[in-house]
């Protein structure tokens, strides 16, 4: 798993960005904001990376912030949102419009991103919500929205073995208060386990 890279920014496209990293260029998929963010070609660039691993491929995409990160992993939780809808979304809203839109179950902000009907929105909207509860909305509502680090890794990987996004976010959130923000990732997704199969 490549968690992050870390090099000199070789190039862009519309939707990815190309980074050298010891000599070897990395091809990373990207939103517009990160493709914004990451600065001028020619320059160091740093960024937080998610592996998409398919039958046929293996793709990278990246990310400016962990949070935008997060937020990629929730959005292709949910059925029917892929890598693209959730990187068009992300182009569209940042994290702190997403975390209101999805607190107002507000379908028609969601539905701004290219290629996000009114029923993929309103789907969105409704299973996001389960998984990220009700928040106060303010400046630091994106960051209290969205687990990071090893409890979002842990909720990734609850997803991955098809744990509904409520029961992996509820499971990992018990296993978290046991064990402290400090635990690893296994720690983490073992309790998870065992607390989703009490439950």
């Amino acid at each position: 798993m490549i968690a992050h890279l870390k090099g000199r920014l070789d190039s862009t496209g519309v939707d990815h960005a190309v980074i050298d990293v010891g000599g070897v260029g990395y091809l990373v998929g990207a939103s517009a904001r990160t493709l914004a963010a990451i600065g001028p070609v020619g320059e160091a660039a740093m960024l937080h990376t998610e592996m998409l691993v398919a039958e046929d491929s293996i793709r990278l995409v990246g990310f400016a912030r962990a949070e935008e990160r997060d937020w990629f992993r929730l959005l292709t939780g949910v059925q029917g949102v892929g890598a693209r809808v959730a990187l068009a979304i992300l182009s569209a809203l940042d994290t702190q419009e997403i975390a209101r839109a999805v607190s107002a179950q507000d379908k028609a902000m969601v539905a701004r991103a290219n290629g996000v009907g009114p029923k993929l929105a309103e789907r969105i909207v409704r299973e996001l919500k389960d998984k990220v509860g009700t928040v106060a909305l303010g400046p630091a509502a994106a960051a209290q929205v969205v687990p990071v680090g090893a409890a979002a890794d842990a909720v990734s990987a609850l997803l991955n073995l098809g744990f509904r996004p409520a029961e992996a976010a509820a499971a990992v959130g018990a296993a978290e208060e046991d064990l402290g923000a400090g635990a690893t990732l296994d720690a983490l997704v073992r309790l998870a386990l065992r607390k989703a199969a009490k439950g």
